[in-house]
């Protein structure tokens, strides 16, 4: 009955799960969509063919490690918006919103001059001639779309900062409903359309990104938001503003480039022992995004929520709402990871491609289920990474999350691989011990990070006074 009791209460209590799930679920089922497009669009590539699958990944990471960097910054409209909202100065909104756009409207250009990097990128990494091919085609495709996903993640905070979270869902359900159907027809080919292979992917994604971003831009840009928000009449180039998502976003993109660079850079190393074991490895991280993926938008709740609670000047909110989320992300991981633990087997199948020979075909189900016990392990206290590192992007410390981030990179990384091999000690499966390692002795770091309590006293946004606001309420809780 104690225990009943507990729930209950935090159950009602502000920033309490009911609160958490209003606005994290519609982020979820978002993410999910987002989820189950790239599980499909690997799920074909895997029948496509085994080169296809082995390039899919390290193009798509090397891909992301670029536009994460410039998402970062563009997305952390998002905790300006929820602190201002926090504040009570909704007329900033509008503002903020802008500088974002304009970011990424340079981001776009930026990623658009990667199309002369990639041959000799891919080169330098040393994977299959083939393989190297189709890395440099799927590569290329998404950076050259790769503005329309900072557009989308600029305008996806626009909302996510407001707490209405229900517009993102929509628009990435819509983008997955488009995308799905794309992908098959244009990897395989049909209705006169050829087959394209990991072009074909490619060209599926980005038409994905541009329907979010229509969605979007068609639900923020109505006279309703403009009367409250300023979103039209806040278009104008202010350095100020530009200058504070600088500040604070510039290091949360570098933040998501290290870590998407080191798990990059980590897939890149795992294809040094054949692509039999890329592939392996590659199956085994898309069984992992399926799980992973959905918990971002739990990270993209606890920093809207840390943000309005410190733009109130509420700490102690703060850390009530990132505890709660802690305790529902940590629910929803512990049931998957006993599913992966318990059908390694099966989940592999789903993937493995039929042009492989029956030897390949062992060794590629055999390595991959080793990897997905590797996963199992780690995701459990990867909920603790989603939830913390949320929290203090919320909360302005950004600044703290690259000094871990980098810290747990170098030295839990990328010197224990290298030690590996100057031993001469180097495996596939002594690789993904040292990652899983990675993984859990971040969350031990994040942590420490999180309960010293430097960030209580940062201040992002100014309220209407100069000063942050204690006792304003935004009218969307």
């Amino acid at each position: 009955m104690a225990l009943l009791a507990l729930f209950r209460r935090r159950w009602t209590e502000p920033h309490g799960y009911a609160e958490i799930l209003r606005v994290g679920l519609p982020l979820v089922a978002g993410m999910a969509s987002s989820t189950v497009m790239q599980f499909t669009d690997r799920l074909f590539l895997s029948r496509y063919s085994v080169d296809a699958i082995a390039a899919a990944l390290p193009a798509s990471l090397a891909s992301l490690s670029l536009t994460i960097a410039l998402m970062g910054v563009c997305g952390y409209t998002s905790v300006l918006i929820a602190q201002y909202v926090g504040s009570g100065v909704l007329h900033r909104v509008g503002c903020a919103l802008w500088q974002g756009i304009w970011i990424a409207i340079i981001g776009a250009v930026l990623l658009g001059l990667a199309w002369w990097i990639a041959k000799p990128g891919f080169a330098w990494v040393g994977h299959d001639r083939v393989v190297q091919e189709l890395e440099v085609v799927y590569f290329r495709v998404l950076t050259a779309g790769g503005g329309a996903a900072l557009l989308g993640a600029t305008l996806s905070g626009f909302f996510s900062g407001l707490g209405l979270t229900r517009p993102v869902m929509i628009a990435n359900t819509a983008a997955a409903v488009i995308n799905i159907p794309l992908d098959y027809l244009l990897i395989f080919g049909g209705l006169g359309v050829p087959p394209l292979g990991v072009l074909g992917a490619g060209l599926a994604t980005v038409a994905g990104w541009l329907v979010a971003l229509a969605i979007l831009g068609y639900l923020i840009f109505i006279d309703e938001n403009e009367k409250r928000y300023a979103v039209f009449s806040g278009y104008r180039f202010e350095w100020s503003m530009f200058r504070r998502l600088l500040r604070y976003g510039l290091p949360s993109g570098l933040n998501f480039f290290m870590e998407i660079a080191g798990f990059a850079w980590f897939c890149f190393e795992i294809g040094r022992f054949g692509k039999e074991a890329q592939a392996a490895s590659n199956i085994a991280f898309s069984v992992n995004s399926v799980i992973f993926l959905p918990m971002l938008g739990l990270n993209l709740t606890v920093s809207s929520l840390v943000g309005q609670a410190m733009g109130r000047g509420r700490p102690n909110e703060a850390e009530r709402v990132t505890l709660n989320t802690l305790h529902m992300a940590l629910t929803y991981m512990l049931p998957f990871a006993a599913l992966i633990a318990a059908c390694a087997g099966p989940l592999m199948d789903v993937f493995i491609s039929n042009d492989l020979t029956d030897a390949q075909l062992a060794l590629v189900r055999e390595q991959g289920m080793i990897f997905l016990y590797f996963i199992a392990v780690y995701s459990l206290v990867d909920a603790a990474n989603i939830v913390y590192f949320g929290a203090l992007k919320g909360a302005g410390d950004t600044l703290g999350i690259l000094y871990v981030l980098f810290g747990g990179m170098v030295f839990l990384l990328i010197l224990p691989i290298a030690a590996l091999k100057w031993l001469d000690a180097a495996t596939v499966t002594h690789y993904w011990l040292v990652f899983t390692l990675y993984v859990m002795l971040l969350a031990v770091a994040v942590m420490f990070r999180y309960y010293r309590r430097a960030w209580h006293s940062i201040r992002v946004v100014e309220t209407s006074a100069g000063t942050i606001s204690n006792t304003t309420r935004s009218p969307v809780e």
